[in-house]
This record gives structure tokens, sequence and C-alpha cells, in this order.
């Protein structure tokens, strides 16, 4: 009798499993045909894959490259045939037909070791055909075959269950039950006390994750799940924080720097408004009062504005393979005319061969010209600004370096960050709205560069920015990391994740504009 139940309960596990590999490889195939949806769209740009003569886009095939494919038969653990052509969807069925294209077939078997417990089944194949695109609709057809699975070793396993269960049954059936009812139960209790603690905002609340047997290993993975999930929620809820923390401050800030001009303006307005508006000479000084305090409020507006974009990502680079000199040059001749009014000697070091480099001109004019700002208003008369650039193997090297008043060791740690212009007070620092750097770090961010700071007080600053050869093949590096070495600071990131590592267009609204050093 127990062998007859035991083949019947082998029976019914291997259909169940059957139906449940059948299930398992009708939304793998789903996964590989999102997956390829998304490569053969990304590469037509809204073209159509099938011509009106049946012919294939030669653009499916770039994006049905070996490669590709090999990476669909990975998500799929299988071999992968995809076919494209035109579809023939049945409304009553609801079924898709698909006729494909001359050259429109694509396959590729899949041939890792199988993992431990793993078995290529041959019985394990499913296809099925969709209808897509937009405004050009096409087919596609997608088969899987000799997929990867653990039926034969579940089958195996429980298999040796019941013949293990068939010998001791008798004796220790009570024993094996309270045995399993812990061990399904435990794990069960620690999920639950988990995910209680969680809800009470305890984050750090985690699940110790045990070994998985066989029978378990469900659970096991419900558990690394759980614990994923918990990690993702205190990460998101600590960006959260920060971002709340950085939002205050900011805040604060702004609204620091708007109180003094608009102090100012209250109090020019209020001394027209008595007997000094009668006086032709005083109503004329404060008017120059007045309109100096609105161009420092539109400058602040604008260096605001520009800094939030590119925090937000609303500003794309136009990466093009221009000669970074073009951009160089231009920047410093509009910087000229501040640099003769001030005395000081701006000198340009440029090399006779062209610096070719993937970047956004405007951006790095602005870069450049912040820096050059800062540097021109931070040296006496009779000083010099020297702007140079050179070729690197891996990119090039901008510097400007001027004979000012230099940084003192303490401040550069924060001469990036936004409204910091320093603890030394004076003229060249006040004007300013202590934007400049961070909007000059912000975009070499975005180019995937770094900053060095050489500097000695009373002596002069040296800035050199370094630019990768092309920012889109630059990898992440460690997020803003910023040393002091005696009388010298390096500031490097990696660039930021949003779209600004994307070749398109700068918006044409984006002033550019520069603004004094920090400190």
């Amino acid at each position: 009798m127990l062998a007859l139940v035991s083949a019947v309960v082998i029976n019914r596990l291997d259909d169940f499993t059957h139906d449940q590999l059948h299930a398992d490889l009708v939304v793998r195939a789903g996964t590989v045909h999102s997956v390829a949806t998304q490569m053969i769209e990304h590469d037509l740009q809204g073209q159509a894959a099938v011509a009106p003569d049946g012919s294939l886009n030669p653009k499916v095939a770039t994006a049905l490259s070996p490669d590709g494919l090999a990476s669909l038969a990975q998500i799929a653990q299988a071999d992968v045939t995809i076919a494209v052509g035109t579809a023939k969807p049945d409304v009553v069925s609801g079924i898709t037909a698909i006729t494909p294209a001359e050259d429109g077939i694509f396959s590729a078997r899949f041939a890792e070791q199988p993992a431990t417990g793993q078995a290529r089944d041959a019985d394990a194949s499913v296809q099925q055909a969709w209808e897509v695109g937009s405004a050009h609709r096409y087919g596609i057809g997608v088969a899987l075959a000799g997929a990867y699975t653990f039926r034969a070793s579940t089958l195996a396993q429980a298999t040796t269950l019941l013949v293990v269960l068939a010998i001791v049954a008798l004796g220790l059936a009570v024993i094996v039950a309270a045995v399993l009812a812990r061990r399904f139960t435990t794990p069960i209790r620690q999920l639950t006390d988990a995910a209680r603690a969680l809800s009470e905002g305890d984050l750090s609340r985690r699940v110790e994750l045990a070994p998985a047997g066989p029978g378990s290993s469900e659970i096991a993975e419900l558990a690394g799940q759980f614990n994923t999930m918990a990690d993702r929620l205190e990460q998101t809820v600590a960006i959260m924080r920060r971002d709340r923390d950085r939002s205050r401050d900011f805040l604060a800030d702004v609204s620091h720097e708007l109180r003094t001009p608009i102090a100012a303006l209250r109090t020019f307005v209020e001394l027209l408004q008595e007997r000094a508006g009668d006086d032709p000479d005083a109503r004329r000084e404060f008017l120059d009062a007045s309109a100096a305090q609105v161009g420092r409020l539109d400058w602040l507006a604008q260096n605001l504005l520009e800094l939030s974009k590119l925090d937000s990502g609303l500003v794309l680079i136009d990466l093009r393979p221009d000669d970074l000199r073009a951009a160089v040059e231009s920047a410093v001749e509009q910087a000229e005319p501040s640099a003769e009014r001030r005395g000081v000697s701006l000198v340009t070091d440029m090399p006779a061969v062209p610096v070719r480099v993937r970047h956004d001109p405007q951006r790095i004019g602005q870069v450049v010209a912040n820096l050059v700002g800062n540097a021109v208003k931070f040296t006496p008369p009779g000083g010099r600004v020297t702007v140079g650039l050179r070729p690197r193997a891996d990119g090039a090297e901008l510097l400007v370096a001027d004979t000012g008043v230099g940084i003192d060791t303490s401040e550069l740690p924060h001469i990036f960050e936004r409204f910091y212009r320093g603890s030394r007070e004076n003229e060249a620092r006040s004007s300013g709205s202590g934007l400049g750097l961070a909007i000059v770090k912000s975009i070499v961010d975005m180019h995937g560069g770094r900053i060095e700071v050489d500097t000695r007080v009373g002596e002069g600053t040296t800035f050199r920015v370094i630019l990768p050869a092309d920012p889109r093949a630059v990898e992440d590096r460690t997020d803003d990391v910023e040393s002091v070495d005696g009388a010298a600071a390096v500031a490097s990131a990696r660039p930021r994740a949003a779209a600004p590592l994307l070749p398109r267009a700068a918006p044409a609204d984006v002033a550019n504009s520069s603004s004094p050093r920090a400190p």
C-alpha cells in the first residue's frame, strides 16, 4: 500500500512540477520578449522593424547580436530562438501567429554549466508570440527549449524522501512531524517578528539566514528577500532624511543670502520716501545702490537656478568630440575686459595641436569662466592669471593658476560647498554668491572628471580640472572624495546618474554664468 501511495505521489508530483515548469517557462519567455523588444526598439529609434516588402530592418540584426542573444539565453536559462516578422493576431482564439521576415530568425544556445541541482530538461520548452510596436507594428516570437531546471533533482529528492519515510514512518511519524513543524515555524516566526519590528520603526532589524536545506529553500529565499527589502527601505529612508536636511540647509542659506539685499533695498526705499528723495544727489546715490542690490539678487537667482538644474539632472550635456581649445579660448576672451579693469595680466598657454575630448563646449566654457573670474577677483593689481591646457593619455588637463591671496588650508574641504565664502571677510568674498565653485564641481562631475587644488596663502592658487577622453566610458567611482594634504586639496566624484551622460543638447535658457570663488 505504501509503495502504491508513493508511486501515486511521485506521479502527481511529476505532473505538478511539469505544470509549474511550464508556467515558469511562460514567465521566462515573457521576460525574454520584454528585454528583446527593448533592445530592438532602442536601436530602431522609431523606424519600422519589417519593411512592406517583408525584408528585415538591419538594425534588428544589430540589436539581436550574438552578445545580445547570449544575454537573453542567460536570462531564460535555456536555448533561445527569436523570430521577427509580421504578426497575425486571432481575435477569437487570442493566439498571435508570426510570419518571420527574411533572415528574421535568431538563435542562441545556452552553454553555461548548470548550477548545483540543475539539469537540462529536454521536455522544458515553450513557444509564444506577441504583436509589438507603436507606429510600426510587427511581431516577435520567442521559443525556449532545453531549459535548465531543478525538476529532476526535485523528483529525485522527493523519491529519496518517500523511501526514507516508508522505512521509518511507523516508528518516527510523530517525531518527524514535530521536527518538520518546528523547522518551518521557526523561520516563519522570525520573519513575523522582524516584520513587526520593521513596522514599528526598527529599520535595522534583519532575519538571520540559516543554510537552506531540502524543502526550506523557499523560506530561506523569502528571508533573503525580506532582508533585501529592509536594506533598501533603510537606504531610502536615509536618503530621504539626508535630502530633507540638505533642503533645510539650502533654504536656510538662500534665506540668509536674500535677506541682505532685500534689507538694503527696503532701507533705500524708505530713505527715498522721506526727505532724501528731494535731494537729487542723494536720490541718484540711493537709486544706484538699489540697482546694484537688484543686480545682486538677479545674479543670485541665476546661480541658484543653474545649480538647481544641475543637481536635479534637468541639464543634459551635449557631448561632442571637439577641440577643447575653442571652449577655453572663448571663455578667456570674455574674461579679458574684467582682467584689464582690475589691472591683472591674463595669459593663456595652449598646445599647438588640437586637444579632442568628448565634452559640452558651453559647460566647459562655464567652468573656465567661473575659475578665471575667481582668479581675477582674488588677484591684486599687477598680478597674473594663467590658463593652460594639456593633453593627457586618458583625456585632458585644464589649469587656472593665479598669483592671488591663496586659500587657507582649513578652508579647502569646504570650497565646493554652496554659499561658502571662507572665514576671512574681504570685499571680493562678500561680493559673490558663493555658488561658483559648486556649479564648477557639478559640471565636472557630469563630465566624469575631477578637480585638484594647489594653493599657498599669499602666493596664489592653481585649480586643475582633469577631464576623461569620453565621459560615457567612465566607470563608477567613489562618491565625493575630498582630501587635504598640506596645502593641496583634491575633490573627485563619479558622474551623476541622471541623463547628463547622454549626448543631447543642453537647454537654451541656461545662462553661461560665472560666480566668485567659494572661500
